[in-house]
């Protein structure tokens, strides 16, 4: 499995996060002390990916309460968590798990029980992860053993380790093949303007899993070429039908799969799936700073970490975050129950 290190874990009545808005260059853990906290690095993205912010939400529930635990510190903590961060479901349905638990009972019994509810939420997580792997990792035994060779792989922004609580949910299939000795190479897109890819490109780098950095526009161009045998990526809500919205870029590949006859899969937990949302066109998409586009980070010859601007602050620039594929673009959704048609997730709407 991948050389992973924890994304969130609890010490004492604080919580330590993997901040990733110092990554690939810079290691760095920081503590959360308070909801303002658990607040800021959802909002700011010191914590990212669905599953991790859903898992980041609770532990900031869990903070909020740890002085007074009144009704209204409930309340007030699932008003400041729900307003961060509006795509991703996991934060939603995080949330309401914590407030099933905590709303019946007394005040005084609530801290304890919001530490006992974010930690069942992250074995949750992890445990989803795990059976991701292992479904995804059957189809990709079943097309190497088709094509006789390497498989070439395609995936889209970062749904490994850093996403999650445990090994990732698009990445854990890639992970689970690679540690059964299935030879294969991942196509990683930058995914700009954030460039999560580059966290992709670090993860698999440190878990040894051959891999090609590409520009996002190169995608279409090798699928083309036929040299990607299959797209995989995660997702930040599913509709009931099983449209899906993932990091912007995500539909340009399924069409472009679906044109050259590549199977494109999405993987994520039953959390990510919003059975109240009909379709796509429900999913609220959130549009971020324009800044993210006129901007860029990296280092400089020194090796110190630069911003580079490349528009002006003058220039318009449009930044959605996120867009939606349809459910008819998907060869299935991989979740921890397994692999099931896009228009088939009814099946365990009550699992």
């Amino acid at each position: 499995m991948s050389d992973a290190c924890p994304t969130i874990t609890r010490n004492g009545d604080e919580v330590v996060i993997l901040d990733q808005t110092c990554l690939p260059w810079t290691e760095r853990f920081v503590r959360l002390d308070t909801l303002t906290d658990a607040a800021v690095a959802i909002r700011d993205m010191q914590v990212r990916g669905a599953p991790l912010i859903g898992a980041t939400a609770a532990f900031g529930v869990a903070l909020a309460l740890k002085t007074e635990a009144s009704d209204a510190a409930l309340a007030h903590a699932d008003t400041v968590l729900r307003a961060t961060r509006p795509t991703a479901v996991n934060l939603h349905w995080a949330l309401d798990r914590m407030q099933d638990a905590l709303a019946p009972l007394p005040a005084l019994e609530r801290p304890a029980a919001a530490w006992a509810a974010a930690e069942a939420i992250r074995a949750g997580d992890a445990a989803a992860n795990a059976a991701i792997g292992e479904h995804g990792k059957a189809i990709l035994e079943s097309l190497a053993q088709a094509k006789g060779r390497p498989l070439q792989l395609m995936t889209h922004c970062n749904a490994g380790w850093l996403a999650t609580c445990g090994h990732g949910t698009a990445l854990a299939p890639i992970y689970a093949a690679h540690a059964a000795g299935i030879p294969l190479h991942v196509y990683v897109s930058e995914t700009r303007p954030r460039n999560q890819g580059l966290l992709t490109a670090w993860e698999l780098a440190r878990a040894g899993v051959p891999h090609t950095l590409i520009a996002d526009n190169a995608a279409g161009w090798l699928l083309a070429e036929g040299r990607v045998d299959l797209v995989i990526t995660g997702a930040d809500r599913i509709a009931a039908n099983g449209d899906s919205a993932n990091k912007v870029g995500t539909y340009l590949k399924a069409l472009a799969a679906r044109a050259h006859g590549v199977p494109f899969y999405i993987a994520a937990p039953r959390s990510t799936i919003d059975f109240a949302c009909p379709n796509g066109r429900a999913i609220p998409i959130e549009e971020r700073s324009a800044d993210e586009v006129r901007l860029i980070h990296g280092l400089d010859e020194q090796g110190g970490a630069a911003c580079l601007r490349i528009a002006s602050d003058t220039t318009a620039a449009c930044n959605p975050a996120f867009d939606v594929t349809p459910a008819g673009l998907l060869a299935g959704i991989i979740c921890e129950f397994g692999v099931f048609a896009a228009d088939a997730l009814a099946a365990i709407e009550h699992r």
